[in-house]
């Protein structure tokens, strides 16, 4: 219970919620419950296994003999940024994802596998590990199709490669279209400068958009070099001048580090694929938000924040309670455990 409800909750409401309807005859205090909770989250990870470069397994021979799959993973991967207790004025990364698995229409409506995970990126060192653990748990096999979606952080592509031969990995839509959001805001000021000129300027923005949502890279940066251009006369009368042209450098150079990840959008769209990581959006909120940046004065260690999301992941999964029986085969537990609603 200290486990579970401190993955939920701050330490102090666990701690009330176990002395107002646990018959604890011990004294519990804050510290004991955190350090009962990171004792736990620190077994679990001597459990993982070492991390490899490459976790495909077999040759592509024997794939074509595995069982047909049930159905096809869909894994979003993204980042929130919680308070440095360190460094008090500054912020880490924790990087969080979902795992998904549906299934086709008609399969007598199977309820899809959804699983969340977590760790801090700067501090980790089985990140890979820790994402094949949780696709193994879902039953990932070797001939299955698995979507990536991710921001394009060199880092996070890493860390998707060399887990699945059937892999097709995509930057997602939402994070480029975020960076013409931008643009599309220096282009109403642009307008409001000189109309004409300006209403010219955020049509090649929308163009450009056009480009990238049907996958057509160089026509993009053409279009790129082309508003380059058009911008040059508001150099003297745009205020914001000079970060419009950063925000244009930014974005091509995204665009290419990228290329090879930008797919055709509106064909995927059209088809019911996957283009944005909408769905992950809400797990960096469940998984980080809710627990560690609530309240803007909480401040963690990389340490106790990389401990903590490991049995918050498992809590919000349903698995805990598995855990537990499995350490404990002894353990008098009959409720079931079940995953928390995405």
């Amino acid at each position: 219970m200290e486990a579970k409800w401190s993955s939920l909750v701050s330490y102090g409401m666990s701690l009330d919620a176990l002395q107002d309807f646990l018959p604890l005859d011990l004294g519990l205090d804050v510290k004991t419950v955190r350090y009962d909770t990171l004792k736990v989250a620190k077994r679990l990870e001597a459990e993982l296994g070492e991390d490899q470069a490459s976790f495909i397994q077999g040759e592509p021979s024997e794939w074509d003999h595995l069982p047909l799959p049930d159905g096809s993973f869909k894994v979003g991967i993204d980042g929130g940024y919680v308070r440095n207790w360190l460094d008090k004025k500054h912020h880490f990364e924790v990087i969080v994802g979902k795992s998904m698995l549906s299934f086709a229409e008609g399969e007598e409506e199977r309820v899809p596998s959804l699983k969340r995970f977590g760790f801090v990126q700067t501090l980790d060192t089985q990140s890979k590990r820790r994402l094949y653990e949780v696709l193994q748990s879902q039953g990932l096999q070797m001939n299955q199709e698995i979507t990536f979606l991710s921001d394009g952080d060199d880092t996070l592509r890493k860390l998707q490669l060399e887990l699945s031969p059937k892999a097709t990995h995509i930057l997602d839509w939402f994070h480029l279209t975020m960076k013409l959001t931008v643009l599309g805001q220096y282009g109403k000021g642009l307008a409001q400068c000189e109309a004409v000129l300006g209403e010219a300027i955020r049509d090649k923005i929308e163009r450009l958009k056009w480009s990238l949502w049907h996958g057509q890279v160089d026509k993009a940066l053409g279009k790129i070099d082309d508003l380059e251009s058009a911008i040059e006369p508001f150099s003297e009368t745009y205020a914001r001048f000079l970060p419009l042209v950063k925000a244009l450098s930014e974005l091509r150079t995204y665009i290419m580090n990228n290329r090879h990840l930008i797919p055709n959008y509106g064909e995927r769209y059209r088809h019911g694929e996957a283009i944005a990581t909408g769905f992950v959006e809400s797990t960096v909120n469940e998984v980080v938000s809710k627990r560690f940046c609530k309240k803007q004065q909480m401040q963690w260690s990389k340490e106790g924040a990389h401990l903590l999301l490991q049995t918050r992941v498992r809590t919000l999964n349903g698995e805990l309670a598995g855990i537990f029986k499995r350490w404990y085969p002894d353990l008098d537990m009959k409720a079931e455990e079940l995953p928390m609603a995405a």
